[in-house]
């Protein structure tokens, strides 16, 4: 695989210059190997429509959002005033995350503690950048496919964001299919509220088998997320079926990226 340079803001800050948005890359899209792809996607993206942007790079700490979920506020105010003092010092103005976990974090959590910043999720961004013109997304390989989206926790109930990756699908010329809980009627995956690094508790049932079923009851091509947490848990879900050679779990913008082979 190609390796792609993104410069970070030290470099931008070094040379005198300052990038129109900084990208938030999370801790998935850092460190998890299949989350990473997800991360690749949306700098073609961003390249691919000449969008002056950064990375923290090494600069750049868990915004604190798992501490929190699990009950441990004096971390998450540790981390968030460690993430807090950085930006300010760069003066960042515009934040894109690839995490709707990042993106409820810094935009509803950080400006209490001063980090005051336009925040949004990579989905509304690729919305913006197809209805001003800007990127030219067609349907490729995914033209006609069935596709189903599961709406993230804190992408769709908390920040009330349903409508920008389901536009972004229906630009592909695909499919779109609804599960019978979707929207604010929506199931969780199974990994929000910090879930996803514990043991799961008693009970019949694993939530994202539940999810996936809901899901593979469509039939689709592809099942799409816009969440690393949402693409592991449903990609287990879909294993545990052994649904994945007839359904794939692919973020939205590793399907525009793919369709418009960026």
């Amino acid at each position: 695989m190609s390796t792609i340079q993104v410069k970070t803001m030290a470099e931008f800050t070094a040379s005198g210059e300052q990038p129109d948005i900084l990208f938030w890359v999370g801790c998935s899209g850092s460190f998890d190997d299949r989350a990473k792809k997800i991360t690749r996607a949306i700098v073609r993206i961003l390249n691919h429509v000449n969008i002056k942007f950064a990375i923290l790079g090494a600069e750049e700490s868990c915004t604190g959002d798992p501490a929190k979920r699990a009950g441990n506020e004096f971390l998450f105010q540790m981390q968030a005033m460690t993430n807090i003092t950085t930006l300010n010092n760069y003066n960042i103005k515009k934040i894109v995350t690839g995490c709707p976990h990042c993106f409820n974090t810094l935009k509803n959590e950080y400006p209490a503690l001063g980090g005051n910043y336009e925040v949004i999720h990579h989905t509304q961004l690729v919305q913006q950048l197809i209805n001003e013109g800007k990127l030219k997304v067609e349907g490729g390989e995914f033209k006609g496919k069935k596709i189903v989206f599961h709406d993230p926790c804190y992408l769709g109930r908390a920040n009330d964001v349903y409508e920008a990756p389901r536009e972004v699908i229906q630009n592909l010329d695909a499919d779109l299919a609804e599960m019978k809980r979707s929207r604010a009627k929506g199931l969780c995956c199974g990994a929000g509220g910090a879930q996803m690094f514990k043991e799961a508790e008693k009970g019949s049932r694993e939530v994202n088998i539940e999810r996936a079923e809901e899901a593979l009851a469509e039939n689709p091509d592809v099942i799409a997320v816009a969440c690393p947490f949402c693409n592991t848990m449903m990609t287990d879900g879909v294993k545990h079926f052994n649904k994945e050679t007839q359904t794939k779990v692919l973020d939205v913008a590793e399907l525009v990226a793919g369709a418009n082979n960026l």
